[in-house]
């Protein structure tokens, strides 16, 4: 009787333990879509009335002029397009090394908690990093190509993490299958690896894509800024997270919608990439089972 009546008050403590556990955790969940939704809503309501076409048509104007982000958002493209075709190639080639040969080796160990300080550590240190490597040495001279390579160095470790979490998680039995009929390693890694984990590695590419997209520190460093158009990656370049720093905070109402304007273009590109890379893995999954 007496062991029942215990049995009991533990089950009732644990039962209001879960209650009150559970509705901390709702009303967490609520407050933080609250902000959520109020940042969302700012964002829409402030950079809505700026998107025009204008907006991609015109270069960034000088103070009380209209014009737009068309250098910008070119400059962005252009760097993000360089970083992810210099950092992507070395991330799945470090991941795969890792992953095939490394092991669980100690040269690998190293490596990998190398990658993730570099995964962690603040992008205005590896813009730091890149000024000191490209810019003075080359004189002072800022340039898009500098802005690339500190982008990279972001884009790396994404891509290393996951090209090595992606490989590993292939069965071993298809590298046996295939090791067994006198495949060389090499070949069984492009032809058969690459292909079961192309899903993971191409949604890893992808979300350092969205991660540099929005990226201003490095920037600031390295490619510096531009308000005219131009096309040469050795000289400085314009980008939509330096412009929107320069012009946020600047006293000129139409410097601040482009601001805006292109806060709003921004995580709109960010949000789609994600929508992809998620899509990707869901469609991959369901051809598997």
């Amino acid at each position: 009787m007496m062991s029942a009546e215990v049995s009991g008050r533990l089950y009732l403590r644990r039962r209001i333990t879960n209650v009150v556990a559970l509705s901390l955790s709702c009303v967490a969940a609520v407050v933080g879509l609250l902000f959520l939704g109020w940042i969302l809503w700012t964002l829409v309501s402030k950079g809505i009335t700026g998107i025009n076409w204008e907006l991609f048509t015109r270069d960034t104007p000088p103070p009380m002029a209209e014009g737009g982000l068309r250098n910008a958002l070119f400059g962005s493209a252009v760097m993000c397009g360089l970083a992810i075709v210099i950092g992507a190639p070395l991330g799945v080639a470090a991941g795969t090394w890792l992953a095939e040969y490394g092991a669980a080796s100690r040269a690998a160990t190293v490596v990998r908690f190398v990658n993730d300080i570099l995964l962690s550590a603040p992008s205005i240190v590896l813009g730091l990093f890149v000024y000191t490597l490209l810019v003075m040495n080359t004189g002072g001279s800022f340039s898009a190509f500098a802005g690339a390579v500190a982008l990279a160095f972001i884009v790396l470790p994404v891509v290393l993490r996951t090209t090595d979490e992606m490989l590993r998680l292939v069965p071993a039995q298809m590298r046996e299958a295939a090791l067994s009929l006198g495949v060389p390693q090499w070949k069984v890694i492009v032809q058969v690896l690459y292909r079961s984990a192309s899903a993971g590695i191409v949604t890893g590419i992808l979300l350092s894509l969205a991660r540099i997209s929005g990226e201003t520190a490095p920037l600031l460093f390295t490619a510096f800024g531009n308000l005219y158009w131009n096309s040469n990656v050795m000289q400085p370049m314009a980008s939509v997270p330096v412009v929107m720093y320069q012009f946020a905070g600047s006293p000129y109402e139409t410097w601040q919608q482009l601001a805006w304007a292109g806060a709003l273009v921004l995580t709109t590109f960010v949000l789609l990439i994600s929508l992809g890379a998620r899509a990707l893995l869901l469609r991959k999954r369901v051809t598997h089972d």
